[in-house]
């Protein structure tokens, strides 16, 4: 397997001139890094001008291994080359290195830029990727891999503390500036010939999507793990290592990567619907940094979000009276860590009384409200505390706990809500502290600590009777001024002390049933199942010729091709598939097939798009302008990978993908939209109506315009 690595941007704010100046100090060897024990030059360019200076070095590197692991290998020392190629015209410095001992067994690359900081002239940034690819050795890759992984992260802080030494020795030397490079001041057509060859020189040092050994270059000299392509995309697209520690806290060289690259990779699926940094962290938390488990669960929670329009429920969902009168739970100021506290008065709540009048999904609802709410004030909080606060803290009272709440549906609907919480919500909660604890807990905890996740357990406090008000107890965590009253503190709580729900406010099994199903239904996506041989298909007639014809959809599992089709006949009346009662989709998962069998195409019907091949994971959006009125099918059609054409057998990788898609299902959740050509602003119109969209957890959304006829998938 090939581990990756792909750094943020470092930011020095010094001029690129004189970061140049101290990283030339670290040749030919370098006593902050003990195992770079020497380095030769073996080729060296410099154009004319002075601008372009290349020069490859061999790099002699001590790696700390094993004794035994060393003489097995039959080597004391790894060599690596190293090409440095400075412009200092465009002032960058390109810098990739690979491995030259066990090439054929270990394949290690890394690429490392130093450029100019794109706001800030004198200041200058720095980016690195790298990737370790082990083929064998000797039984030892496992071994190999770890010893890798170790020294070239620990040597990756090393970093910008070596350019920083050199800067100060500079310093202390009276260097503190160095001139820009200037163009030599020569006649006319020397300048030409001489800028001439500057170019050809400047187009040959344009690094190659390779991976450098930054090890190497100094900014971590060691045995990589890492991504070997470089960054791409604006600045802004970018992560500052500055930014992550004010933001989100202190991560490991290796935790910044899966960060960065979870997040290119939702920029290339997902593109305008980009959670906030702090949100894709929490998943990759809630699964050990493990970016394919972390990538599995967010996208299967941002789908969940828009099909359910969670973003916009503290906007759109008003709580009924009954839970603003009844629900014993609030916010109350914020614990000494700074993070959000809730307090929750769980014996004094009638959970019975409470589904009884509301409902099991209004309750959900107004949980996933305290959660949205929740997530905004951690980012308030810090703005306001100057440190990342990326969770909150929940004090459950449980005085009053009793028989009473462990009515059978009450119980059911707090294990269904804890599921959705868990699902949703991870590594959001910072700790739960659990005061005056009765006899009848730890029954309720047998009934819902096995849905809590082992992660999310740790953080649960439990205190009996008032065993919460000694050494150990509420006041190491929340400051005794807001200690709630009810807790014989001074502050006044303003949550809810709950009490019973009037029975006059229960509703019947069957209006609760419509309501539930009214609640869960506010969506304007639908969700289909697409089977092998049985693509859905939906038909849009046209009457006005220029209409244009919109969709946004989600490939939520396996990979799918999507089709356009032009009809002037309308096909008969649309016949669920029989394969469509085996639909997992929640509601309506089905399946709809509208051409005819007996249809040819070219005949009966045509294409007016060229097919899209989405894979799972992928967001979609279009649009196609409309040129003659008539009948148009949108088709989702299983996607089979074809076999290879020399020997018409399938390959590894594709029977591998293959096994993934269980039974040949695949799943979209999809919406449509038919709008006429002057209302059209844009390809991503169901975004631009305000359908479409994460308002909470997402950046900016950006959209492109396309031409005619469009189809753009967010890759």
């Amino acid at each position: 397997m090939v581990q990756k690595y792909q750094s943020p941007v470092r930011v020095y704010k010094h001029p690129f001139e004189l970061i140049m100046a101290a990283y030339e100090r670290r040749f030919p060897t370098c006593p902050l890094i003990p195992m770079f024990v020497d380095s030769d030059t073996v080729n060296e360019f410099k154009s004319e001008d002075g601008a372009i200076h290349v020069i490859e070095r061999r790099c002699k590197l001590d790696i700390d291994a094993p004794r035994l692991l060393k003489k097995i290998a039959g080597v004391d020392y790894v060599y690596f080359v190293q090409k440095n190629s400075l412009n200092s015209r465009e002032r960058t410095l390109h810098i990739e290195a690979h491995n030259e001992t066990f090439s054929n067994r270990v394949i290690i690359n890394e690429h490392c830029c130093y450029t100019v900081h794109p706001e800030n002239e004198d200041w200058t940034c720095f980016e690195q990727s790298a990737s370790l690819d082990i083929k064998s050795f000797f039984g030892f890759e496992s071994t190999v891999e770890k010893i890798a992984m170790k020294q070239y992260t620990s040597n990756i802080k090393k970093g910008k503390e070596i350019i920083e030494y050199y800067l100060r020795q500079l310093e202390e030397e009276g260097i503190t500036f160095v001139p820009r490079w200037t163009p030599p001041s020569i006649g006319p057509s020397s300048e030409t010939s001489s800028s001439s060859k500057s170019q050809v020189a400047s187009t040959a040092v344009v690094v190659p999507e390779a991976a450098l050994k930054e090890g190497l270059n100094g900014e971590a000299l060691s045995n990589p793990g890492g991504t070997p392509e470089p960054t791409v995309g604006t600045p802004d697209d970018k992560l500052d290592a500055d930014y992550i520690k004010r933001y989100l806290g202190d991560l490991t060289p290796l935790q910044e990567s899966c960060l960065i690259r979870l997040r290119q990779w939702l920029q290339e699926t997902h593109k305008g619907k980009i959670p906030k940094d702090e949100h894709i962290l929490r998943f990759l938390r809630a699964r050990d940094f493990n970016i394919d488990k972390a990538r599995e669960i967010m996208c299967q929670s941002l789908t969940w979000r828009k099909q359910h329009q969670v973003d916009y429920i503290l906007d759109t969902w008003t709580p009924p009276q009954v839970l603003q009168d009844y629900y014993a739970g609030g916010w109350h100021h914020h614990d000494k860590d700074g993070r959000p506290l809730y307090v929750l008065r769980l014996g004094q709540m009638d959970t019975k009384g409470l589904v009884r009048a509301l409902g099991e999904e209004a309750l959900l609802r107004y949980v996933l409200s305290i959660n949205e709410e929740g997530l905004r004030r951690c980012e308030e909080n810090t703005k306001v505390f100057g440190r990342p606060i990326s969770s909150w803290t929940c004090l459950v009272d449980l005085e009053g706990l009793n028989m009473r709440h462990l009515w059978r549906p009450g119980v059911k609907a707090l294990l269904r809500i804890i599921e959705v919480v868990e699902a949703n919500y991870p590594e959001t909660l910072g700790r739960l502290l659990i005061l005056r604890a009765p006899r009848v807990f730890p029954v309720l905890w047998t009934l819902v600590s096995p849905f809590i996740d082992d992660n999310t357990r740790r953080k649960f406090l439990i205190y009996a009777g008032n065993d919460y008000q000694g050494p150990g107890g509420l006041l190491d965590y929340i400051d005794r001024e807001i200690i709630p009253d009810f807790l014989s503190g001074e502050c006044m709580c303003e949550v809810p002390e709950g009490g019973l729900v009037p029975k006059s406010l229960y509703r019947t099994a069957e209006e609760l049933e419509n309501e539930d199903l009214k609640l869960w239904t506010e969506t304007i996506y639908q969700s289909a199942s697409v089977f092998k041989g049985a693509p859905h298909e939906i038909l849009i007639q046209i009457v006005d010729a220029a209409s244009v014809i919109t969709w946004d959809f989600d490939v939520c599992k396996g990979d799918i091709v999507f089709n356009i089709y032009h009809s002037k006949r309308s096909p008969q009346p649309p016949k669920k598939d029989s394969l469509g009662a085996h639909s997992i989709t929640s509601p309506g998962g089905n399946n709809v097939q509208l051409i005819d069998k007996v249809w040819q195409l070219g005949r009966d019907y045509s294409m007016v798009e060229s097919p899209l091949i989405c894979k799972e994971g992928e967001s979609v959006q279009g649009s196609h302008v409309t040129r003659w009125p008539g009948f148009y099918i949108l088709q989702w059609k299983f996607h089979s990978m074809p076999a290879c054409a020399a020997t018409n057998l399938p390959r590894v990788d594709d029977v591998l993908a293959s096994l993934q898609v269980s039974s040949h299902k695949c799943k979209v959740m999809y919406y449509t939209e038919v709008i006429g050509s002057e209302d059209f602003r844009g390809s991503m119109t169901s975004l631009e109506s305000s359908h479409s969209g994460f308002s909470q957890l997402s950046a900016a959304t950006t959209t492109s315009s396309q031409s005619h006829s469009s189809s753009m998938i967010s890759r």
